[in-house]
């Protein structure tokens, strides 16, 4: 998606990290760049009005339910062994979806 006119900041670099800035999680400095993209570009605008009225309808519909302890747990470790780089073999996780032992392959 693009309105087609030159930007400082890309339209695709703001679209690819659109979740971070609407979740706070990018230097100010970036978000100051991506503000000035919607002002200019209404394109990346509504996308990102789209999005964050999505977040809200999931929060508000999704937010209060309580996550287990044990489910909060196994997530938040799938989340750091893929942020520092390792693959998260697809058999333990369907074996861990289903509540079955993994077995070693030989």
């Amino acid at each position: 998606m693009s309105c087609g006119e030159p930007h400082e900041t890309d339209c695709s670099e703001v679209l690819d990290h659109l979740y971070e800035f609407l979740d706070h999680e990018m230097p100010d400095s970036d978000c100051t760049k991506f503000e000035v993209h919607f002002e200019e570009c209404s394109p990346c605008l509504e996308k990102y009005g789209l999005e964050q009225a999505v977040k809200k309808l999931v929060k508000r519909c999704c937010g209060q339910d309580d996550v287990p302890s044990d489910l909060r747990s196994k997530v938040m470790g799938r989340i750091d062994l893929i942020r520092s780089g390792q693959a998260v073999p697809e058999q333990d996780v369907t074996a861990a979806e289903s509540g079955q032992p993994t077995a070693a392959k030989e």
